[in-house]
């Protein structure tokens, strides 16, 4: 049988299939765009991404047998609100994960609502990306709109009641709207009093590997796939990508490079760490999983290349840097504030450190080092909590970079595991659909079986002896910098 994974990334939608051995047949990528209606703001249009995810589907599967398909799922950005009035219309255009103007509401759920209780109603802290703050603002300055919605969803549940007419959400995107009870997989009935909304102006919840469905008949038409299909719940995109690199179970990590960075710790236990300065989290896998994530990673590279270099030949750029561990500037990666782990919309992208002895590659150096650095401060964080960890995997646009790869071993000092695929969201998502059609019998068995480690990136003693006195410098900028940034907004 074949299975369609979908990743709704920021960007683009990569689509993937896969036959039921794991083996990839084909993948398609689709663009749409992302407006920024004022600074700081990020949205987009729900209708793109379905017109972007019919056409991928059609072109992934030109060549394929497609009455094979047994079953569809994804992996999605996160936390992005998406509200649908009582015909199931789209009201505004999404506001993205990535997207800055709920400071006022995000201040008000920590500071008078109160972490604490956040905290023991969600297992989280209220960040500006999340979806509970979008909702308020919302309710604060589109108040016609508040009082129309009848669904709130989540960008990949969109793509899936579009695609089976069930409004679904799965446990691992719930988890970070700030509306879920993360412990007991429930909605919490105190942030839906507190956010003003009814629960069944909620989707209903799934685990990532159920079925929430089959397509409806005109979409199987239309895309001529047998109406069997099933449609399954999914998973945010950070723990598909975790399925997609087998990183299931207790203890392990995956580090994504993406638009945004994380870095992903796997448990079968719950827990919160004391400040919730990673956020906690259901998993794909059915247990649970703790996450740092920082706001731009890949994305400071693609900007410091496209933007400002002007070129898109990126492995070139990158031949110029041989001295690691010995650069003297250095960049903070908050193009757009940062989450994990100091929570600070108005942090901003900022080199330190320049003279006139510094070069173009010094300046794409400290790029990549001030990614793999701030990776590190979430890193820390798991740490501080008794968690050791000894090897990451690693996903994403960015590691396809082998410089990036070495820099990240040696500044977090661990093995990083280079799997034979890197698609992250998009195979895990298809693995989610196999395991929903009974191809395998749990995801920790997919995962056993598809995900192959082809090589492993060692650190090296004496430069990681070298960025351990880089970092404890990097550490120091932030805080100098907090307060300037607050006056130059």
């Amino acid at each position: 049988m074949l299975y369609i994974g979908v990743d709704l990334g920021t960007s683009a939608v990569k689509l993937l299939l896969m036959d039921g051995e794991g083996k990839i047949l084909n993948i398609v990528s689709k663009e749409y765009p992302l407006y920024f209606p004022h600074p700081g703001w990020s949205e987009q249009s729900p209708e793109d991404w379905f017109t972007q995810v019919m056409a991928g589907i059609g072109e992934l599967l030109a060549d394929a047998d497609k009455s094979q398909v047994a079953g569809i799922s994804f992996g999605g950005q996160m936390h992005g609100l998406v509200i649908l009035d009582e015909e199931d219309q789209v009201i505004r255009p999404a506001i993205l994960w990535n997207d800055g103007r709920t400071t006022k509401e995000t201040d008000y759920l920590n500071n008078v609502i109160g972490k604490e209780k956040l905290s023991e109603y969600t297992a989280n802290i209220a960040f500006t990306g999340f979806t509970a703050p979008k909702l308020l603002w919302v309710k604060e300055n589109e108040p016609e709109n508040f009082a129309r919605i009848k669904k709130i969803m989540l960008p990949k549940d969109y793509i899936a009641y579009k695609l089976s007419g069930v409004h679904c959400t799965d446990v691992s995107d719930a988890s970070g709207m700030l509306l879920f009870d993360v412990k007991n997989r429930c909605w919490s009935k105190e942030m839906c009093e507190i956010c003003g909304v009814k629960e069944e102006q909620l989707a209903k919840v799934y685990e990532s590997y159920e079925a929430v469905g089959t397509v409806l008949p005109d979409i199987a038409k239309e895309l001529g796939i047998p109406t069997t299909c099933k449609v399954v719940a999914g998973a945010g995109d950070n723990a598909a990508a975790a399925v997609g690199t087998g990183t299931v179970g207790d203890g392990n990590c995956n580090i994504s490079l993406g638009t945004s960075g994380t870095i992903f710790i796997s448990s079968e236990k719950f827990g919160v760490d004391k400040f919730n300065a990673l956020h906690s989290f259901a998993h794909a896998d059915g247990h649970f999983h703790l996450m740092g994530c920082m706001l731009s990673a890949a994305s400071c590279n693609k900007w410091w290349m496209d933007e400002i270099i002007g070129t898109k030949d990126y492995a070139d750029e990158q031949k110029a840097i041989t001295k690691l561990g010995e650069n003297h500037v250095y960049f903070l990666p908050y193009l757009m504030g940062e989450r994990s782990p100091i929570n600070d919309p108005l942090a901003r992208g900022t080199f330190i450190g320049l003279t006139m002895d510094s070069t173009r590659a010094d300046m794409t150096q400290a790029v990549l080092e001030g990614v793999a650095f701030a990776l590190r401060d979430s890193f820390e964080v798991a740490k501080a909590l008794g968690i050791q960890i000894e090897r990451t995997k690693i996903c994403g646009g960015g590691a396809k970079s082998p410089l990036w790869k070495k820099m990240i071993a040696n500044i977090l000092n661990v093995k990083v595991d280079v799997i034979e695929s890197e698609e992250g969201p998009a195979l895990g998502g298809a693995m989610l659909a196999a395991v929903a059609c009974g191809e395998f019998a749990s995801v920790t068995d997919a995962a056993d079986k598809i995900v192959k480690i082809v090589d492993t990136v060692e650190p090296d003693p004496e430069l990681v002896a070298k960025y351990e006195a880089r970092y404890q410098q990097f550490k120091e900028i932030y805080p100098a910098c907090k307060e300037l940034f607050r006056k130059i907004q």
